[in-house]
């Protein structure tokens, strides 16, 4: 049977494109890979463009209402909770509203939504195997190694 090697990339529509390419490269740090904004209106973003051309795209065209749910979350991979701590103090920085800091035991994720409302996950991976659905809050002024060992405990807790 065919198997796919992982996940490429994702595009979403934007209302505002140049907002919408703003916040994705000055707060979440992806850099513009390449980009045609004004013929067809799409942003090209990757997170390391010499490895992956894109991970992410933008284009403009978004013909929903604030109402409609399109998008139920987009994620990015942190390398370290340090980021997330990082990460967090850029989006109060910026006014932002964080909606949850949990802990999946297999991931921590900071979850909140981006300026046209679409659901946004920043996470590190622990590498442990906990069973899903789980999610307790996290403070993420604790130590990485109180945190790790809280995930670490689900190990025997979730079976």
């Amino acid at each position: 049977m065919a198997r796919t090697a992982g996940l490429g990339h994702v595009g979403i529509y934007a209302h505002d494109l140049m907002k919408m390419r703003d916040f994705y490269t000055r707060v979440i740090g992806l850099e513009v890979a390449d980009e045609d904004l004004e013929g067809r209106g799409m942003c090209f973003l990757s997170s390391d463009p010499i490895s992956e051309h894109h991970e992410f795209v933008l284009m403009k065209g978004r013909q929903s209402d604030d109402e409609t749910q399109i998008i139920q979350q987009i994620s990015f991979k942190v390398p370290t909770i340090q980021d997330l701590r990082e990460y967090k103090a850029a989006l109060d920085d910026e006014g932002m509203k964080i909606d949850r800091i949990v802990s999946h035991g297999n991931a921590f994720g900071m979850y909140f939504f981006d300026p046209e409302g679409n659901r946004v996950e920043l996470y590190y991976r622990t590498g442990f195997p906990v069973p899903q659905p789980h999610g307790d809050p996290i403070d993420l002024s604790r130590t990485d190694d109180e945190l790790l060992t809280d995930a670490r405990e689900l190990l025997f807790t979730k079976r």
